[in-house]
């Protein structure tokens, strides 16, 4: 007996360590970081992450494989991305050895007001239909990236998704899911279901899919320029389509457009400095966090730990109380960004947060005044470019406004925008929306480190976060930073003004992973805890190891990406 007890006890201990990562230990570690020395790619599809590997092979710069990436993305993944939406970016460029910011943002239609929504009865913005469309930036985002570090024509860098829509690719099984969602909510509005159902269903896993018509669009835009996009007959056919539709998105709108190079802003974190872009993003909320956190010991506190996890969420509510209340287009509203970044208001702001209790609800503070799907990528090239970037139609495929022959759909972004007189992010005549997406770059002593982002709505300064004290903190490389469970708190005022159930404190939603001793230890401080039904966010990272001069990237398991170099 005593000898099988041993026997026993021997084989429960092989199992444990055959559900860990066979190095690391930790049991959420899927596959081993990806490493190459001439560039690095890392994006949500494998076709579109070698399209990418094969742009940075024939010379071209991390900008190029970026757009080519992102181009090849809009066709395979038009859940989350597209052409018909907005673009933000992050480049580090090796020749002036800085970081630049592209603010890729579209604006509302200028013949829509306020007082419309108002005479209307609308109380809030709807998510679908012609009125949430908002100028899509993605298209002069590419142009205006590529004028300033781009190297090969914007012809070759279209051509893969140009041949891949006219001759099929094979949709990958999670696509194939969300455009199955799709489908039965976007369906009603015409051009939808002529251009991305088959017979009115959504392609299936595997199967060939082609776009003959987004093949034609992006011929125009090989041949003309960004002006055969804003202008001329893509843009009257956008225009005449909304207006058909009730809307008021008009080719003036189009022809107005542009996008903006904006200035990164940081914190430091424990000696890192994390850089997130300006509003009307919502990047900042992220480094609020990472603000509030630094003042804690996470490392003591330890991965997956009550204590972590409780101060997580903490910072999240006080940061997003901020969000709510400060966060808009800043050609409109004069925003306290270095009050908000500042270590005295993190300081004081920090005082707010109970280590044995959670907090029913916060406010926002008062910092001095100075004057739900996307996708996100990664790049490096050979040169020492770096480009994060993230793009989205917001809520999957967008507005379901499908413009006749031109097969993209346009976003509903403008749905982000507050239906009451005084808010920062109030509705107004050409301005942009609050905006959700965000990609984010880390540096160490002025160097590039690793650039990285996590798609999903109000998840990503959350998911930010996450990764930054996986990384610093808990000393997780590349890819077990992204693959370690996931808190996502939901129930902080939301920017369109409502407040979802903040006067209970809110849900912490766990992905598993978590120790039973955690979860209850959180409900005992007064979190209502629930198990994700999902997976939360979308990760793809690249790391400089200046040491050993190579790139390391990591694509995560919770979409259908791949991290490679070459």
């Amino acid at each position: 007996m005593h000898k099988l007890f041993w026997v026993i006890l021997g084989l429960l201990a092989s199992c444990q360590l055959l559900a860990a990562d066979r190095v690391t230990g930790y049991a959420f570690a899927t596959r081993s970081e990806v490493i190459a020395p001439h560039g690095m790619v890392a994006t949500s599809q494998p076709l579109a992450t070698q399209i990418g590997l094969d742009v940075l092979k024939h010379g071209g710069t991390a900008v190029d494989a970026a757009i080519a990436a992102n181009a090849a993305l809009g066709l395979m993944e038009p859940t989350g991305s597209g052409v018909g939406g907005d673009l933000f970016a992050i480049v580090w460029d090796q020749q002036s050895q800085k970081l630049h910011g592209y603010n890729g943002s579209g604006r509302s239609p200028q013949a829509l007001t306020l007082q419309w929504f108002k005479d209307h009865g609308y109380q809030d913005i709807p998510p679908l239909g012609p009125l949430p469309v908002s100028v899509p930036g993605c298209v002069d985002g590419w142009f205006a990236l590529h004028d300033k570090f781009g190297k090969l024509p914007m012809k070759d860098l279209l051509a893969p998704t140009i041949a891949y829509a006219r001759n099929g690719f094979p949709l990958t099984e999670l696509i194939a899911y969300y455009w199955g969602l799709s489908v039965p909510r976007l369906s009603p509005y015409p051009g939808f279901k002529e251009q991305f159902t088959r017979a009115g269903r959504a392609p299936q896993k595997g199967e060939m899919w082609t776009n003959p018509n987004l093949a034609r669009t992006l011929e125009r835009l090989a041949k003309g320029g960004r002006e055969a996009f804003y202008r001329g007959e893509i843009a009257a056919t956008i225009a005449a389509y909304i207006k058909a539709q009730g809307g008021f998105l008009s080719a003036e709108d189009l022809a107005r457009h542009h996008g903006e190079w904006v200035a990164p802003v940081a914190v430091d974190y424990r000696g890192y400095q994390v850089w997130e872009l300006p509003p009307n993003g919502q990047g900042i909320a992220a480094l609020e966090m990472l603000n509030l956190l630094e003042g804690f010991d996470l490392k003591a506190f330890g991965f997956g730990s009550v204590d972590y996890l409780h101060v997580l969420t903490e910072a999240k509510k006080l940061a997003f109380a901020d969000r709510a209340r400060y966060f808009a287009d800043p050609a409109f509203a004069a925003l306290p960004i270095s009050g908000l970044l500042s270590k005295a208001y993190a300081q004081q702001r920090r005082q707010l947060i109970r280590m044995d209790r959670a907090a029913a609800a916060v406010d926002a503070g008062h910092p001095p005044l100075d004057a739900g799907d996307t996708i996100y990528l990664t790049t490096a090239d050979q040169y020492g470019n770096m480009v994060s970037l993230i793009q989205s139609n917001y809520r999957g495929m967008g507005s379901g406004m499908a413009p006749p022959g031109l097969g993209f759909i346009l976003q509903d972004r403008g749905e982000m925008f507050v239906l009451q007189d005084g808010h920062p992010n109030a509705f107004a005549p050409g301005k942009r929306p609050f905006h959700t997406i965000i990609p984010a770059f880390i540096t160490k002593d002025g160097k590039p480190w690793v650039s990285f982002g996590v798609m999903g709505g109000a998840m990503q300064p959350q998911g930010h976060v996450q990764i930054v004290t996986n990384l610093i903190d808990f000393g997780m490389n590349l890819q077990e930073a992204g693959d370690a469970p996931r808190l996502q708190h939901e129930g902080s005022t939301e920017p369109t003004g409502q407040v979802t159930a903040m006067a209970d404190g809110g849900e912490v939603n766990l992905e598993t992973g978590f120790a039973y001793e955690t979860v209850r230890g959180l409900m005992q401080r007064g979190h209502q805890v629930t198990y994700a039904n999902g997976p939360y966010g979308g990760y793809q990272a690249i790391r400089w190891d200046a040491e050993q001069k190579v790139y390391i990237g990591a694509s995560e398991g919770r979409k259908d990406g791949q991290a490679a170099g070459y």
